[in-house]
């Protein structure tokens, strides 16, 4: 079945940066919409960064200029690059697959929570 695991979340002080990673598996994700959803205590979940097969992005205004998200199609990794975090980046961070064909549907990771305080 399709997994998605995330891994690189933690504790930062404003200012600094972190990794987070994502590995897809059960499927063929070359056709696949790839995106980094948050939510925090209270709020909504929203989509912060996605990215298409053609390496094409979109961002939440929030995080222009800040964050990257990128992908390794050989690979099924997808990353998002966080720099100049800010206590309001303090969410769990998810990984989302949006898929077509034989596993169409939408998945997700079980999360990972990122911190950013002093």
């Amino acid at each position: 079945q399709v997994q998605l695991v995330e891994s690189g979340g933690g504790l930062v002080q404003p200012g600094g940066s972190l990794r987070l990673s994502c590995a897809a598996s059960g499927a063929d994700f070359y056709g696949s919409l790839m995106g980094w959803h948050r939510q925090a205590p209270g709020k909504q979940r929203e989509l912060v960064a996605s990215i298409t097969s053609n390496h094409l992005t979109r961002y939440v205004d929030s995080v222009k200029g800040r964050f990257t998200i990128s992908r390794d199609m050989a690979n099924d990794m997808v990353y998002l690059q966080m720099n100049s975090l800010k206590p309001e980046d303090t969410a769990v961070y998810f990984c989302n697959a949006r898929l077509w064909g034989r596993d169409s549907g939408d998945y997700w990771g079980q999360g990972t929570q990122v911190t950013v305080s002093s």
